[in-house]
């Protein structure tokens, strides 16, 4: 019986100190950077503030900036990712890039979304980290993307054909030249696009990843890219299943191994200790006719994050030890 009484304190012990760690984990933080010199996508307040709002549900903290300044060594060491936001034209200087540069051989991770491929289209690293640069979209109109890997955290909660409102937007070059692992391919049956195009490759690029960001020096520590082009309009950024398909890219890019989220030994990323209570599990469901789908999105072993709440843990840990005790009555 001695041994029993014993054998439940150690186990409320380890669940308290399990407890603890699940209520010390870092929070994921993410600088969304939106300049723009040339074009500018009206919707770009409406996705800073739905991003912010879905931060919390991916332990995700989110900064948001315009200013090319903050662009340094220091500044950029405390996030896991930085997230480039329909920028246009040269929206860095030397200077800027340089720590844009640093921080990418540290092992930051990148990711962009819509015209983050019409930037800085003379600097090489950012083409590489990219993937591939925007030439052209034809008018908005109604398409379909196939989903061709349905094991990413960014398209899992996808249906095989999604159909949606956008630009569908054309490339210079092949990403997978680069190694990039192609999600989303544009269905070009489905839309009206006269001008040619075959530089981008076959099926047609619309979204994908890199686990090894191609943008690092020789020497340095590649953390992961991720790029969709859908998001041009608000309404788009309104929708839970588009949120669904971005959160999931950015949560898998930040689960690296290379920024402190991930790995304390890391260089760069956050230290900031999380505030947020993660729910098991999240349900992402499409509200506008751009997209129709209902699924439950992925753990935290696909790239979103997971974890039973504090309480949770030690109520648990009080019913098991609980019911350790009553067998001994």
């Amino acid at each position: 019986m001695h041994s029993c009484l014993s054998l439940a304190a150690t186990f409320l012990a380890l669940v308290s100190l399990a407890t603890l760690s699940t209520a010390e984990r870092l929070v994921g933080r993410v600088l969304i950077y939106s300049r723009t010199l040339e074009y500018r996508h009206d919707s770009i307040p409406t996705a800073i503030q739905a991003l912010k709002e879905k931060g919390p549900s991916y332990n995700i903290l989110f900064d948001a900036t315009e200013d090319p300044k903050l662009f340094t060594d220091e500044n950029l060491s405390q996030y896991d990712a930085l997230f480039f936001l329909h920028t246009t034209g040269d929206v860095l200087n030397g200077t800027n890039l340089a720590a844009f540069q640093k921080y990418l051989d540290l092992g930051g991770n990148f990711v962009g979304v819509h015209a983050a491929s019409a930037c800085l289209y003379t600097t090489p690293f950012y083409g590489k980290e990219l993937g591939a640069w925007f030439t052209y979209h034809p008018v908005l109109q109604n398409a379909t993307v196939n989903v061709l890997d349905h094991s990413h955290p960014s398209t899992s909660m996808l249906p095989d054909r999604w159909h949606i409102q956008e630009e569908m937007y054309n490339f210079d070059s092949d990403p997978r030249k680069l190694g990039a692992i192609v999600l989303l391919s544009a269905d070009e049956s489905t839309y009206v696009d006269t001008a040619p195009h075959a530089q981008q490759g076959t099926p047609h690029p619309s979204a994908w990843y890199q686990e090894r960001g191609a943008g690092i020096q020789a020497g340095g520590v590649a953390g992961r890219s991720f790029y969709t082009s859908l998001g041009h309009l608000n309404e788009t950024w309104q929708d839970n299943l588009f949120m669904s398909h971005v959160m999931g890219g950015l949560s898998w890019a930040i689960e690296s191994n290379t920024t402190r989220f991930s790995d304390p030994d890391a260089q760069v990323g956050s230290t900031e200790i999380s505030n947020y209570t993660i729910a098991v599990s999240s349900t992402a469901t499409s509200s506008t006719p751009t997209a129709s789908a209902t699924s439950t999105a992925n753990s935290k072993s696909s790239g979103q994050s997971l974890s039973l709440t504090p309480f949770a843990l030690l109520s648990s840990a009080s019913a098991i030890a609980l019911g350790a005790l009553a067998l001994l009555a």
